[in-house]
């Protein structure tokens, strides 16, 4: 099994957990509530009884025991509503309890009544009906579990984001280290055979083969300059984008078979853009390889470039076997690659260039299988 499958179970099984000890949760809380709520309303009856026998009571009886238990509530709201509507009595109401306002004239209390009976929070006590509401208590212990979720759901947010960017940039130190090793390596060689192509154009000046052969090995130059200016943060300098695609299209004209056709449509101004361009015609060449690739040596590719109101665009659109719906959205992830060869590293090396070195994005814009493929960048404007 491969590490990312296993990945891939091992978050299933933890988001698995979590809904489990979410779920948990909230019925233990559930079940606690009720069960609290169950208690306040005895403790709503034995005071209700308390009112009862106070309203019944003569100057020869014993309060002391009903008065007790009508003190002895200081938490559960209660208004007590007589025969016509008006109010008799409350106790722990907030925002009332200071109030000067006659108690049969508050509309406070008349509209709080009015919620208790509506909810069915009421006991008849001859012809009063006395209303009461859970305890700032259980209100409280009711809302607490949500309350805890999301504490626990922003911490898992937050968890999950420092271990992604703290993935990202240990693939960033990877990726840096493998270029400026890759220059480093490349750079002995290169000078060796730089040197060994003077020697040659001194020894045999009117041999055709030298030039070509010098211009490979200023494209070997080229790609070490390139791979040495990863991780680094190369200053970005007004550019002819213009320039960069003519650049991208004469080097695949050159390297590709008479099957493969390049189109450009370019505006007829120079469009300017701030970019390192020895990076940015690598992302266009990394997005014509595939092209090629992708339509087996053979068929169209069509370079545009729009020079829009707040932004440059430039699109690569092929006319090869397209990317499946479920690939399109890994096509940038490093290591994913349809190739039986590939390594999956160009266009994840592109939207770094296109995105960090930049500020601009690169996307497919559109795809379908057997009919080919557009990826779209869009840049900044100078």
């Amino acid at each position: 099994m491969q590490w990312t499958d296993r990945i891939r179970q091992v978050k299933i099984i933890l988001v698995m957990a979590a809904v489990i000890i979410a779920v948990a949760s909230l019925l233990v809380s559930h079940f606690l509530v009720r069960d609290l709520s169950v208690e306040e309303r005895h403790r709503m009856e034995v005071w209700a009884q308390a009112l009862h026998a106070l309203n019944k009571a003569d100057e020869t009886t014993d309060l002391s025991l009903v008065l007790s238990v009508m003190e002895g509530n200081n938490t559960i709201p209660v208004i007590v509503v007589n025969s016509e509507g008006g109010i008799d009595d409350y106790r722990n109401i907030k925002d009332i309890d200071d109030s000067q306002e006659p108690i049969e004239n508050n509309q406070k209390l008349k509209d709080y009544a009015r919620r208790m009976i509506k909810a069915g929070d009421t006991i008849r006590v001859g012809q009063q009906l006395v209303c009461y509401d859970d305890s700032i208590m259980l209100k409280r212990l009711s809302a607490w579990p949500y309350v805890q979720l999301g504490i626990v759901l922003i911490f898992v947010v937050v968890a999950i984001f420092a271990l992604l960017s703290s993935k990202r940039a240990e693939q960033n130190k990877v990726w840096v280290g493998l270029s400026k090793e890759t220059a480093h390596q490349l750079g002995t060689p290169v000078s060796s055979l730089m040197a060994w192509v003077e020697m040659l154009k001194e020894q045999y000046p009117d041999d055709d083969l030298l030039p070509e052969m010098d211009k490979d090995v200023k494209r070997l130059q080229l790609i070490a300059d390139r791979f040495s200016k990863i991780g680094s943060l190369p200053e970005p300098v007004d550019a002819s984008m213009n320039e960069v695609l003519e650049h991208v299209i004469d080097y695949m004209d050159r390297r590709t078979s008479n099957q493969v056709q390049m189109i450009r449509r370019l505006p007829d101004h120079e469009v300017i853009v701030k970019m390192n361009a020895s990076l940015f015609e690598w992302v266009v060449e990394n997005l014509c390889k595939n092209a090629v690739d992708a339509m087996e040596g053979k068929g169209t590719i069509t370079l545009t470039l729009m020079d829009e109101d707040h932004r440059v665009a430039i699109e690569v659109q092929d006319t090869g076997k397209g990317i499946k719906k479920k690939d399109v959205a890994n096509v940038f992830t490093p290591g994913f690659t349809t190739k039986k060869r590939g390594w999956g590293l160009g266009l994840s090396l592109a939207k770094r260039i296109v995105e960090e070195y930049h500020k601009g994005r690169i996307f497919v814009k559109q795809s379908e299988i057997g009919k080919g493929t557009t990826f779209r960048i869009e840049m900044p404007k100078v």
